[in-house]
């Protein structure tokens, strides 16, 4: 793959055979930051585990300290008090039923987290073909199939974020932005390495964590230290 100029200035900065501890690596994603956005900043992390198994599944969501960077639309399936509820925490779209041909039909998918009462789960389980690809399908595990829609919503707008295995068993999870401090990108990566590391399925025996690596969006890659999980 042919990389632009800039890419190869960026990529002279960092060693390619080190594997760097967050705290010098933050530094260096803010100086490999080239793009006239503000680039996302982005961790993956390669596990010795095997998705297809259930008992080696990880998925789960932690709140970032200094949040994503990004604001997020969140849609809540409820009905009744809870569905007022869900409009007074905030929620950017609340609704039920009538929701359901709306995505199905007319393809809108203007929402980023998809919060749902127990209740509306029926209704939503039509979505799956649609939310399920999408990443976006409710789940008890990440806290997004609940009664208490107002800690849900009030958890997504601080910075929570999901995580899961791709079919790769890798992980991908967005952290910040470059235009986070180099203390705030090392606190979120810190939070979110930490409930990685609550999540080892028992069943995973040896190195957990093969390799681990951070980006910005259009930066190079920088690789972490990973024995230490």
């Amino acid at each position: 793959m042919k990389h632009g100029k800039k890419y190869n200035e960026a990529a002279k900065l960092i060693e390619s055979s080190k594997l760097y501890e967050i705290e010098e690596a933050a530094p260096l994603l803010k100086q490999t930051a080239t793009a006239k956005f503000d680039e996302t900043i982005e961790v993956n992390i390669r596990t010795s585990c095997d998705g297809r198994h259930a008992d080696q599944a990880i998925r789960g969501a932690v709140v970032l300290p200094h949040g994503t960077g990004k604001t997020v639309r969140v849609l809540v399936f409820a009905k009744d008090a809870k569905a007022e509820e869900a409009k007074a925490a905030g929620a950017d779209y609340v609704g039920g039923m009538e929701l359901v041909p709306k995505i199905q039909n007319e393809g809108w998918l203007d929402f980023d987290v998809v919060v749902a009462t127990p209740d509306m789960m029926g209704a939503v389980g039509r979505l799956g073909k649609i939310l399920g690809p999408k990443g976006l399908m409710p789940n008890p595990k990440a806290g997004t199939v609940t009664m208490d829609v107002t800690k849900a919503i009030n958890e997504i707008k601080a910075g929570k974020i999901e995580y899961r295995l791709d079919k790769a068993n890798i992980v991908h999870v967005p952290i910040g932005k470059a235009s986070f401090t180099a203390e705030q990108i090392a606190d979120n990566y810190n939070a979110l390495m930490s409930a990685i590391e609550k999540a080892k399925p028992s069943t995973v025996k040896g190195q957990y964590l093969k390799s681990i690596s951070i980006a910005t969006t259009m930066g190079p890659g920088i690789k972490l230290v990973a024995n230490k999980y």
